[in-house]
């Protein structure tokens, strides 16, 4: 009986110290027990008592307890966190109606106003309205600063939150109101959403030239088959030399920058990858190029991004071409997207990527061969623009950047 009795006291006192762990802890995460509370664990950072005491006094303190939605309050969080990693216009938080939104966007078709939203400097920007979409029908140019969304401020926005409230259904409308920093001025322009169908590349002769312009716009999941074909169109025409253009192209699917720089190298490596150790692992050319000997000169400037950014530097460092323009926007990690249990997304840069020499592209960009600065504004000409062009014309145009390459390419000159 003795012995059972002492079995007994032991696992009393033991169910109390238990008991008083327990209720130390809930102290821990807030100072009234009988309200509900998240408790910080071992693992934990101790600055995450500082979150959870931020977020018991919103819970039980904010005045509009219509607010008080976990769900949203939720995301905003994590949002937060992301942007605090500093990889602005890369790493982000998607909900599962933006992930869809990103996924039929790099399919080549979505619905919108067809531009490509960034950040600079903490301000959302048009990184390049997309060629033959309504935002450049508009006049939407490249580098305007989006202040208002439907008359709502849209600097305090998220990049998440902003392309969310600028794409909407087919036939509707929404009013962009735009900070242009050429004139200092701002404007309203009204577009009206359209499915937007995007063509990776296009493709045309140069009138009075053996020159083909081709223009990339995006590494869509399209973007090989594109060039492909323009390619065997450019040769099939005669073309003795090619201009890549680039320009406020905001990059899009490693596999098709490996895809399609391959069609212009005959060896070496497309570019490097880097993990937060350092270790690297090359990405090799993929043989089979048609076009790795044809004299060759790409477009850039400050609204090429991402996959845009490692073709041009894989053409530079490979020396196989010049690259003309203005330094490039600079973003350069690989994004790893990881399924959230709500279907909602984390598109985390977990690698950076090098050129094949070893250049970081993150937050440096690739600095032209030949610089050549253009005003923001400045019409650019395409393939589709220059088919009712002369020579002539060209030459005489705004678009020194086209010019340059005809000249380093042996056309013309100024």
């Amino acid at each position: 009986m003795r012995r059972l009795l002492k079995w007994f006291a032991i696992t009393v006192g033991l169910c109390l110290v238990i008991g008083l762990a327990f209720g130390a802890g809930l102290v821990s995460g807030s100072t009234n027990l009988l309200n509900p509370c998240i408790v910080r664990t071992a693992d934990q950072p101790a600055q995450f008592s500082t979150f959870w005491q931020a977020w018991n006094l919103v819970q039980k303190k904010f005045v509009d307890r219509t607010a008080l939605d976990p769900g949203p309050l939720t995301y905003g969080a994590i949002r937060g966190m992301v942007a605090a990693l500093g990889d602005t216009g890369h790493s982000a938080f998607l909900t599962p109606q933006e992930k869809s939104q990103m996924a039929s966007s790099m399919g080549g078709s979505f619905t919108g106003v067809g531009a490509e939203m960034g950040v600079r400097k903490g301000l959302p920007v048009i990184v390049a309205p997309i060629d033959g979409g309504p935002a450049s029908a508009a006049g939407i140019q490249a580098g305007d600063i989006l202040m208002k969304i439907d008359g709502e401020d849209a600097t305090t926005l998220t990049l998440s939150a902003i392309v969310q409230k600028v794409r909407g259904p087919a036939g509707t409308q929404v009013t962009l109101t735009i900070l242009r920093p050429a004139d200092s001025k701002s404007y309203d322009f009204t577009i009206v959403r359209q499915t937007i169908d995007v063509p990776a590349a296009r493709w045309a002769m140069i009138p009075g030239t053996q020159i083909a312009l081709i223009r990339l716009s995006q590494f869509s999941q399209n973007a090989e088959r594109d060039v492909t074909a323009a390619l065997q169109g450019a040769q099939s025409a005669g073309a003795t030399g090619l201009i890549v253009d680039v320009r406020n192209d905001p990059g899009g699917l490693l596999d098709q920058a490996i895809k399609v720089t391959s069609q212009f190298l005959a060896d070496g490596n497309v570019l490097l990858e880097a993990d937060a150790q350092n270790q690297r692992v090359a990405f090799p050319v993929q043989p089979g190029g048609q076009a790795t000997a044809i004299p060759l000169v790409v477009l850039v400037n400050a609204g090429t991004a991402s996959s845009a950014e490692i073709f041009a530097g894989a053409i530079q460092d490979h020396q196989r071409g010049q690259v003309v323009g203005d330094t490039t926007f600079g973003t350069g990690t690989v994004l790893q997207p990881f399924d959230l249990n709500d279907g909602s997304e984390l598109l985390l840069g977990v690698k950076e990527w090098l050129t094949p020499n070893g250049r970081l592209i993150r937050k440096q960009g690739i600095t032209p061969d030949v610089p050549i600065p253009l005003a923001v504004g400045t019409e650019l000409l395409t393939p589709d623009s220059i088919k009712g062009l002369t020579l002539a014309q060209i030459g005489a145009g705004a678009d020194t950047q086209l010019q340059k390459a005809l000249e380093l390419l042996g056309v013309g000159g100024k």
